[in-house]
């Protein structure tokens, strides 16, 4: 079994051997990686492409296990904190952020298959995290919604590149495209005409100009998350209508508006809209 302090010896330098060599054994291993998938990483075929005895590998990195964490933080993208930027941008940077979580899967797609909630984290890691969490904290959110609503996004992310992934792996193997390999199902259609719900919106076009799954889900969690915000900053104390102060009941729902009145034009208003 892999000690997970080991890990964070190598990821973090407290007391592991630092320096060109263990770069270069990570590095090589992510070109492999990137090159021919995870399976073809291991101990021995590094040392092949390094020109090394595995033996010496080993006197840098333990196990694969400890490679695939250093691998793992190698790839993660560099985010640069903030600065002294307000609470107004928060959106546009957050929908940076995921996009930059969803390239690294991209780029590396042997990624999705190291999830596992027990790895060590490293500190390119964290400070992408910390960077999620600096932009969602400056909205006002509860401290818990601020780490929910990160990683609500970096599984939106992780999921929509585990399907890119099934795809591809599925691609490779066969040499044949999903829209091919779907084009081809005439005799599964066929069978379709009972559901007549999903008959109706195929032949709407639903299927014809498909949607992007990551960047459909990206904006509806981020409208959420909006939504959220707009919540925690409305002052309940004024009426939502005309501002004037709103008496508060002294048991039950406190009250949107001071009067009727005001309540009536609200109602025209969500109407017309």
């Amino acid at each position: 079994m892999a000690d997970p302090e080991r890990s964070t010896e190598l990821l973090w330098g407290t007391g592991a051997r630092r320096g060109l060599s263990l770069e270069r054994i990570v590095r090589a291993a992510v070109e492999l990686a990137d090159a021919e998938g995870l399976a073809a990483v291991s101990m021995r075929r590094l040392a092949e492409r390094l020109g090394f005895t595995t033996m010496a590998l080993y006197r840098h990195v333990p196990g694969k296990t400890e490679l695939l964490d250093l691998m793992r933080d190698a790839v993660h993208d560099e985010h640069e904190p903030s600065g002294a930027k307000g609470a107004a941008e928060w959106r546009a940077e957050l929908e940076t952020w995921a996009r930059r979580e969803r390239e690294a899967y991209r780029r590396h797609p042997w990624l999705v298959e190291t999830v596992d909630v027990r790895h060590v984290p490293g500190p390119r890691a964290v400070a992408a995290f910390e960077r999620g969490l600096e932009i969602v904290a400056r909205t006002g959110l509860p401290p818990a919604e601020v780490v929910a609503s990160v990683e609500l996004l970096a599984g939106l992310a992780g999921s929509a590149a585990r399907q890119s992934a099934v795809a591809v792996r599925a691609e490779r193997s066969t040499g044949v495209s999903d829209q091919e390999w779907w084009n081809r199902r005439d005799s599964l259609f066929a069978h379709f005409d009972r559901y007549p719900t999903l008959s109706r919106l195929y032949e709407q076009g639903a299927y014809d100009t498909p949607l992007d799954p990551f960047e459909f889900g990206l904006q509806r969690v981020l409208d959420g998350i909006e939504a959220r915000v707009r919540d925690e900053s409305r002052d309940e104390s004024k009426c939502e209508v005309c501002g004037r102060p709103v008496e508060r009941p002294a048991a039950g729902r406190p009250r949107s508006y001071c009067s009727p009145a005001c309540r009536q034009r609200a109602y025209r208003a969500r109407r017309s809209g």
